[in-house]
């Protein structure tokens, strides 16, 4: 991404004055490795993001309207068909094809990329999985990121900023952005029968300017730039005609003080003008890629249970609520959470007259309480047979054991073992063999069992709104993968199929 890192420092007063048109489509290289439709605004205005040429790009209009404006050098941008990639930043792009002119039907950039038909909330079934670990880091997901560093220290993303030479931190956050999660995935997700991804993006990712907020601006030690791989990986979802849910998973401050949020510990994002900035990044966010997405979440898993936030929370999902629309207008879909307080505490909240197109993320998992680990097989399987959640289980897996490695924390073990408090005198409920890491060894009982678990939690998620499981891929932990159960065939090609029909008759 050498060549968009560049752009700060790009002059502004070099292309020439009759290379390109307003109103005049073309297609921008936004990355080395992408290129999207855009219509050029103004050759030469100054740029306060990049410092360069302005070129609108509207992302396919998919709602009829800019969604997006991508300030690009002047020679980043082509006329003619799409060009080809992956493309090194430092290719020249002023080839033969930039002086084709296109004609105004094949290279108008509201039909280089078909919309997708507009998903029925409410009506059809959200079917989807979470990419987890891609542009927000989680110790567990990624392990060999976090034990290449030889740095113990080294907790989360903010440590991983902050403890790290920044060069070395950004090249390895490249390449992970580059490579955990790559167009194939999408195809592979389409294929499997899915029609939704959740994305996950910390507030760092967030390349808000000072247009947008009186607050700072500086996300230090976090590591920026993964906003251009979000942005490529939006393009994929549309080309694969998948739905995308965006949800800021970290925020200033932390929501929640898991190394999920970006940083474990406490969590503050209730104190100072925490609230406030992250206000202002929603409204960039609904700003910028409004149109690029189908549902914004607000914030993922605040922890409605800590008093500050709790105080705190509900006003927040309403001025939130009401950036969005002021900002994106009534089509981009709204998501909240439950805030660790339970589905029935928001009865009644920003619904009809006052709200609309407003849905409830639920996270279920079995693995974080003694109480919990302590089912039986069957016990996992009826306590979801007895819910009645109307709203989206926007994140859930087949674990039924918190054994991956360090699910509770780089360093941290496991209650299952008894290696999470060791002497603590809690239950313990035996050995983690078997039960996580490598499904090649795995016994058949466990793998049916998984498979009558996945039904049952897909039969409880499709009675009401829909699912999105947790995660797509983990490096060593196959009972949260979707990607290795459609491998192992505890999870079905199409996940319509059931081998267990009334199991939660």
């Amino acid at each position: 991404m050498q060549g968009d890192q560049q752009r700060t420092s790009a002059p502004a007063a070099e292309a020439p004055s009759h290379r390109y048109q307003v109103n005049q489509p073309v297609y921008v290289r936004y990355s080395p490795y992408t290129w999207v439709p855009g219509t050029v605004v103004q050759e030469s205005a100054f740029s306060v993001l990049f410092q360069c040429y302005v070129v609108v790009v509207d992302y396919y209009e998919p709602r009829g309207s800019v969604a997006r404006r991508c300030f690009v050098e002047a020679d980043q941008a082509r006329l003619g068909t799409t060009p080809q990639a992956p493309l090194s930043a430092g290719s020249d792009t002023t080839s033969s094809s930039s002086s084709q002119q296109p004609s105004q039907t094949a290279t108008s950039s509201s039909s280089a990329v078909p919309s997708p038909t507009p998903f029925n909330y409410g009506k059809d079934t959200i079917r989807g999985v979470n990419l987890g670990g891609w542009f927000v880091l989680e110790p567990w997901i990624t392990p060999s990121i976090f034990e290449s560093t030889n740095n113990s220290d080294i907790i989360d993303e903010y440590t991983f900023g902050q403890l790290l030479d920044s060069d070395y931190a950004l090249d390895v956050l490249q390449n992970h952005w580059d490579t955990w999660i790559t167009e194939d995935d999408f195809v592979a997700i389409k294929a499997a029968g899915l029609n939704h991804v959740r994305m996950q993006i910390g507030y760092w990712s967030v390349p808000i300017t000072s247009e947008y907020t009186n607050y700072t601006t500086s996300v230090s030690p976090y590591v920026a730039g993964a906003w251009p791989y979000l942005l490529r990986a939006l393009g994929w979802a549309r080309e694969h005609s998948i739905h995308v849910i965006l949800d800021l998973h970290g925020a200033p401050g932390s929501q929640n003080g898991y190394d999920n949020s970006g940083r474990r510990g406490s969590a503050n994002w209730a104190q100072g003008s925490n609230v406030n900035r992250t206000l202002d990044i929603i409204r960039f966010i609904a700003d910028q890629i409004g149109g690029m997405i189908d549902v914004l979440e607000l914030l993922n898993e605040p922890a409605g249970y800590q008093n500050d936030i709790h105080g705190v929370i509900g006003n927040y999902w309403q001025d939130a609520y009401q950036v969005v629309r002021d900002v994106a207008g009534a089509s981009l879909k709204v998501m909240i959470g439950d805030a660790f307080l339970g589905v029935g505490n928001w009865d009644g909240f920003l619904t009809a007259p006052s709200a609309q197109g407003v849905l409830m993320d639920y996270h279920e998992y079995q693995v974080f309480n003694y109480n919990q680990l302590g089912f039986s097989e069957d016990d996992h399987i009826n306590a979801y047979a007895e819910s009645n959640l109307y709203t989206v289980s926007g994140e859930w897996s087949n674990a039924i054991t918190d054994c991956a490695q360090w699910l509770n924390g780089r360093g941290i073990g496991a209650r299952w073992d008894g290696t999470y408090q060791s002497g603590s005198g809690q239950q313990v409920f035996g050995s983690c063999d078997g039960y996580t890491g490598d499904s090649s060894t795995w016994s058949d009982e466990y793998k049916t069992f998984l498979r009558k678990y996945w039904e049952s939690q897909v039969a409880i998620g499709e009675a009401v709104q829909g699912w999105i499981f947790w995660t797509w891929k983990a490096e060593n932990a196959d009972e949260w993968s979707y990607q290795k159960g459609l491998d192992g065939g505890w999870i079905p090609q199409d996940p319509t199929d059931r081998m267990y029909p009334d199991i939660c008759s």
